[in-house]
């Protein structure tokens, strides 16, 4: 049976890959397809990322061979060769990152043969072409090949260095802010973390990935082939857990990680006690506030896995609202969507919220209003308000069709400028809360 894309929250595995290495300093994409497809993928990601911008060398400027008519005929594997040659000539690059979009591909060009061709000016090739997959997709087969052919095969491990991956860079709009949270609170228990994507990081710094320990994967559906790819080719083990929001989160982000590198549970304890201190030093100033102007909300959650439990678990555990409903946007295997399902049991509230696997905006709705229609139908009923929508711009009209509060955090966000903003961690989480309860109260 036939399907549809409505409204997608996701780009062809070609724009995963893109967003992906434009993040990476000092990388150049050479994007062998038709016309248009990077420009329209980069913007895609530059526009609906809260505004990222190009960067070193996204939007315009990215490189691609443009093949035409004649080519899809003839081949266009000397047209990218040529394209790779004035790309090395003309614009100074650290690492030459050649990949392929659907055209290319059905034609059967080997443009990761011609990228070989090229390996001593620093070029590497990647097959992405739409058909492939999603963002997700692109994310994962650019960080494969990166771990296979440009980090350095070593047997000398740091004790206390990790591989921090799962955040995809454009399509997780936060991710700077995020990266840096994290990275910082691991530092100070004694912890570094390699990110690709992090102040900082360079080309060279990826080189030596190879030395950690452990690999720390935050996301079931993006970053698991490339932590395979780690534990295959440089021998490190790798564990999966959820994107840290809040002080109950975070504790346990670091206690997981801090035991698997045998930190000491007193130097973890000492970070977690002055980070704890100095959330609820602020969250308590606005404690009344909430109580009295009663800021409890019916939370509805439409993200994909990596925002969608713990945007739900801060805002149900730390903030008190009430899980009402969540739809997840990325998960298609039935076996992980039941995996995925569990987490909300460890919720503490008594009221469990609504699960749908679904990533069409029209479905969610359809679906949305009809366990509203149960509930207030009958002539007794506890109708689920006031409610409150955490989305992506996609989620705007139902709450404006419910006449809910509503925030925009999962791709895509071109409702908000996003520079150094972050949700991770402790203190990403105090900005959170103060971007959720500022909308509550920008109408007064």
């Amino acid at each position: 049976m036939s399907d549809f894309i409505e409204r997608s929250k996701f780009s062809c595995a070609l724009g995963g890959a893109i967003t992906t290495i434009t993040a990476i300093p000092k990388a150049i994409p050479i994007v062998h397809a038709s016309g248009g497809c990077a420009a329209a993928l980069s913007n895609t990601y530059n526009l609906s990322s809260g505004y990222r911008g190009t960067g070193y060398c996204g939007g315009n400027m990215i490189p691609t061979s443009n093949i035409t008519q004649s080519h899809i005929v003839f081949g266009g594997e000397e047209k990218l060769a040529g394209q790779i040659e004035s790309t090395i000539r003309y614009i100074k690059g650290d690492l030459y990152i050649v990949v392929t979009g659907c055209q290319t591909e059905l034609i059967g060009d080997d443009a990761v043969g011609v990228a070989l061709k090229y390996r001593e000016n620093n070029v590497i090739g990647v097959s992405t072409p739409g058909f492939k997959g999603n963002t997700l997709r692109g994310y994962d087969e650019v960080l494969c090949t990166l771990i296979k052919e440009v980090v350095e095969k070593t047997d000398e491990k740091e004790e206390k260095t990790i591989n921090l991956i799962g955040i995809v860079p454009g399509h997780d709009v936060f991710f700077k802010g995020n990266i840096e949270h994290l990275t910082d609170l691991l530092k100070r228990i004694g912890i570094r973390a390699n990110t690709f994507f992090g102040d900082g990081e360079s080309i060279e710094k990826i080189k030596t990935y190879g030395r950690a320990k452990l690999t720390v994967v935050l996301s079931e559906t993006a970053g698991q082939l490339a932590a395979k790819a780690f534990e295959n080719v440089h021998k490190i083990p790798y564990i999966t857990t959820d994107l840290p929001i809040g002080p109950k989160a975070t504790e346990k982000f670091l206690k997981l990680i801090g035991e698997a590198l045998g930190i000491e549970k007193e130097i973890i304890d000492r970070v977690v006690k002055d980070e704890k201190k100095y959330f609820y030093s602020y969250l308590e100033r606005i404690v009344d506030a909430a109580s009295d102007l009663d800021f409890q909300r019916y939370a509805v959650i439409v993200a994909d896995s990596y925002y969608a439990y713990p945007l739900t678990e801060f805002v149900s555990e730390e903030l008190g609202w009430i899980p009402y409903f969540v739809a997840v946007n990325d998960i298609e295997d039935d076996k992980l969507q039941e995996e995925y399902k569990n987490k909300f049991d460890r919720l503490t509230s008594y009221t469990k919220p609504e699960i749908l696997f679904e990533s069409k905006s029209g479905l969610i709705e359809k679906k949305l209003d009809l366990i509203f229609k149960e509930q207030t139908d009958s002539k007794y009923h506890d109708r689920p308000e006031p409610m409150f929508i955490i989305g992506s711009v996609v989620e705007r009209g139902l709450a404006k069709k419910y006449g809910t509060g509503f925030l925009s955090v999962a791709f895509p966000v071109s409702n908000r400028v996003v520079l150094n903003k972050g949700y991770a961690g402790f203190r990403g989480a105090l900005t959170l809360t103060e971007d959720l309860l500022s909308e509550l109260v920008s109408a007064r």
